[in-house]
This record gives structure tokens, sequence and C-alpha cells, in this order.
């Protein structure tokens, strides 16, 4: 048994060492590597040298997917859910440079009380200050059980979340791994796509221009039926976002049905758009504080540079969707949303479903808004 073991870390160091040297891996290759990582077949350190080889060399799509596979196999329950309409979800990669407030919960929130089905796959803060899971807490809704709380959410109120660091959702690796590295890694890459209640549909952004099109090829390679990839640019600083900016220019890929892949680039002006700066959209590294600023956004207490730009990524949901015909349509739609309501009741329905009493977050919920 020893030997085995010895064998078996022997071949897992020999990759690690192909990877510093800058060689590419096969799919099946990671994946069995990944593999013995959820199995902790391999020491820490192994693991960790892994990690890091593999994020100093640039990961592959097809990297990227054998990273996906493993995990997902091997650290991903599976939650089958009933709703009339395809699933999508929004989450990005995370380990940007530009911490915002947290703009993708407000699109899915948005989106969601337009009707779509929007089942979301998150963690607390790691790269960023406030995380889609602390924010959402902070809101009233129950982020600590899984699975029945986020199926019968999705299932009621058309929206839910699914919390990484759970045990009962990722019972291996992702929590383990990600507590322990402030790097960003293969898994801020498939992170994202390791949704319980699989979706077809997903809208990410990623931590730089370069990881554009391995997301959207890997996309692809795992059967998404469309998929809107991006990245976001402050034109003044020259760093990026994994959102649609409306800073400056934002660099997208669109997969099609077809398989069909189209690159291009937004401006905050193609859709009507007024430049913000950072500090408009900054993160204020507080999670009540980024809390009450979304939930102005949502009751339409601020329609400034925050309500614009989650306004905007909003968009390419119900355009992935075909509620919209294009971004600026979405744009509209989702203005339209807020200054009829629908956002904060969507969020209220939410807080109900995603907790075992809806009064359990009913009261959190209230307090945050009385405060606008």
């Amino acid at each position: 048994m020893l030997g085995d073991r010895e064998s078996r870390w022997r071949e897992f160091g020999s990759v690690v060492v192909r990877l510093t040297r800058g060689e590419d891996i096969t799919r099946e290759e990671a994946r069995e590597c990944w593999k013995q990582v959820c199995e902790e077949a391999q020491s820490d350190l192994q693991q960790g040298g892994f990690i890091g080889a593999l994020k100093s060399k640039g990961e592959t799509p097809e990297e990227v997917a054998g990273t996906f596979e493993a995990l997902y196999e091997y650290d991903t329950i599976k939650v089958q859910v009933e709703t009339p309409e395809p699933l999508i979800d929004n989450c990005g990669t995370g380990a940007d440079t530009l911490k915002t407030f947290n703009i993708s919960t407000g699109a899915a929130i948005i989106a969601s009380s337009l009707g779509l089905y929007v089942v979301r796959h998150a963690a607390r803060a790691i790269s960023s200050n406030c995380g889609a899971v602390d924010v959402v807490e902070a809101f009233g809704v129950n982020v600590e059980q899984a699975p029945d709380l986020p199926k019968q959410s999705i299932e009621n109120a058309g929206i839910c979340i699914w919390n990484a660091f759970l045990p009962s959702v990722h019972p291996k690796t992702l929590a383990r791994v990600l507590s322990q590295i402030r790097f960003g890694s293969a898994i801020n890459l498939v992170g994202p796509l390791l949704n319980p209640t699989m979706p077809q549909y997903k809208v990410m952004g990623v931590p730089n221009r370069d990881m554009i099109e391995i997301e959207v090829r890997t996309l692809r390679e795992l059967g998404f039926k469309r998929a809107f990839v991006m990245h976001g640019f402050d034109e003044e600083s020259e760093k990026g976002m994994d959102e649609v900016s409306t800073l400056g220019p934002t660099h997208v890929a669109e997969l099609a049905e077809d398989g069909s892949i189209d690159n291009y680039v937004l401006t905050p002006e193609d859709l009507g758009i007024r430049r913000a700066t950072f500090k408009d959209v900054a993160s204020s590294r507080d999670v009540r504080v980024d809390a009450e600023a979304l939930l102005a956004v949502l009751a339409g207490k601020d329609s400034g540079p925050r309500s614009d730009i989650v306004c905007l990524n909003t968009a390419p949901l119900l355009y992935l969707m075909g509620m919209a015909k294009n971004l600026r349509e979405g744009l509209d739609l989702a203005r339209q949303a807020i200054s009829e309501g629908k956002p904060v009741e969507k969020l209220r329905q939410w807080v109900m479903w995603q907790n075992e009493n809806p009064e359990d977050g009913l009261p959190k919920l209230e307090k945050l808004m009385a405060r606008l």
C-alpha cells in the first residue's frame, strides 16, 4: 500500500513538474489530478503545488474542462428541480482587480422579477470585499442550509442561491481549498459552473481579458446552450472587473446555440449610458453598507451610476433568454422593472422561500428597507 501511495505521489509530482516547465496537460490528466485533490490522495503540499503550477502556466480550455468534470462528479451534489422555464446563472469568477459592490446579485434579482428562473452558485468573499452570499444573507436569505431551501426557492420564487462553501453542497474540495488560498486558480474558473441545479444558460464575468476565450470555449465544451462571457475595464486605471463595465469598454464572447462564438467590444455609450468612475460603483468593504446600496438601487431610490451598472448587467440575462432582442432593450426592461417596484417584491419572495419560515428573514430585510 505504501508503495502504491509513493507511486501515485511521484506520478502526480511529474505532472506538476511538467506544468512548471510550461507544458499543457490533457483534459484527462487534469481530471485525474483534480480527482486526487478531491479525494485527498495527495499531500497538502502536492495539492498546492499542482494548483499553483497550473495557475502560473495558464489554464487551457481542455484543462479547465477536466477540472470541471472532476469537481462536478466528485465534489458537487446534484439536485433536480421543476420549473416551467430553463434555468440561467450569472455568477462570475471573482479574482478581478476592481472591487465593486455586488452588481451581479442585483442583476439576478431584477431578471427574476421579470420572469427568469435564476439559479445562483456563489461564495462568501475571498477575492472581493463582499461576496454574493454575504450580501443576500444581509437581506435575510438563509444561505446556511441546503439542499431543501434553495430547491424550494427556485421552484416557488424563481430565484435561489447555492452557498459554495457548504459541505452539504460541495462536501470535499471547494470550501477546503478556497479557504486556504488567496489567489485566483482553476477553481475560480469552474466554481461558478458547479451548480447543483445545472443551468443551460450562463452569463459569466472573468478576471482578465485573456480568460474570455478560454471560458467561452469551456462552456461550449460542456454543452451550455447559450452564454455571455465578459471582462470590463475602467479606462482611467486600466484595471478590470468581471462585469459589463460602465467605466470603459467591455470585451465579450457570446456563445450561440449553434456553437458559434461571436467576439465584440461594448462601450457605455453604445447603450446610451454616461460613463461612471470607479468611486461611483466601488465596494464600501462593509457588507451592510453594500447591501443597503444595492437595495437602494432595487427600490428605485438610487437612479445614478449604481443603477446604471446593475441594469446594464441585467440586460445579458434577458437577451440570452429571448426576453429582449438586444442589450439596449434589456437595459430598458430592467429600468422599467425598477420603476414598477418588481425587484423589491421579488426580493421579498426570495427571502420568504429561502428560509424555513417566511418570518425568519423578513424582519432583517424590512430593517434594511427602513434605512433607505
